[in-house]
C-alpha cells in the first residue's frame, strides 16, 4: 500500500506552526472543482509571530531557505486546519514564491528551494514539484518570504 501523505508527514516528524488569521478580506483557502487554491502564506514560528527580514539586507540565501520551508509548514497548516484531510491533496501544481529582497538580489529561486524541497519531501517528486515562479518585491509586515499555491485534489 501506498505512502499516505499523512504518514509521510509522521515520518518526518514536522511540526506545524499554528495557521496565520486572515490579515484582509479574503479566503485562507478555496476550493474549485479539483483544485485547491491557498492565499498568500507567510513564514510563522511556532509560537505565533511572523519571521521578519529582507533577503540581500538582514538575511542571507541559507535564512532567507529556512524561512520558506517555514511558509511550506505554514501553509500545510493552513491546509489541515481549514480544508482537513491532507490526504485528499493530491499535488502541487503552481507555486508563486515572493522574496522580500533587496534590488540587488538576485537569487530568488534558491530561496524558494526551501518551500519546494519540503514539499517534494511530504508528497513525493512525482507530486510534490509543480510550475513555480520566484520574484523578489516589497511583502507586507516585514516578512522575508510569502507564497501562495494551487494544489490538485484526489
Amino acid at each position: 500500500m501506498e505512502n499516505t501523505v499523512s504518514q509521510k508527514i509522521k515520518e518526518l516528524q514536522l511540526k506545524f506552526p499554528p495557521p496565520p488569521k486572515p490579515a484582509g478580506v479574503y479566503r485562507p483557502i478555496l476550493v474549485v472543482d479539483k483544485y485547491l487554491y491557498v492565499s498568500g502564506q507567510a513564514p510563522v514560528n511556532f509560537d505565533g509571530t511572523l519571521m521578519q527580514g529582507r533577503v540581500g539586507e538582514d538575511l542571507d540565501i541559507e535564512a532567507g531557505y529556512k524561512a520558506a520551508r517555514q511558509v511550506g509548514l505554514t501553509m500545510l497548516s493552513t491546509i489541515i486546519t481549514h480544508f482537513g484531510d491532507i490526504d485528499r491533496v493530491k499535488r502541487v501544481v503552481k507555486v508563486l514564491g515572493m522574496v522580500n529582497s533587496t534590488p540587488n538580489f538576485q537569487r530568488h529561486p534558491l530561496v524558494m528551494n526551501g518551500f519546494s524541497e519540503l514539499m517534494a519531501e511530504v508528497f513525493g517528486n512525482e507530486h510534490g514539484i509543480g510550475a513555480r515562479s520566484a520574484v523578489g518585491m516589497m511583502l507586507p509586515d516585514g516578512i522575508p518570504v510569502e507564497v501562495e499555491a494551487m494544489f490538485e485534489l484526489h
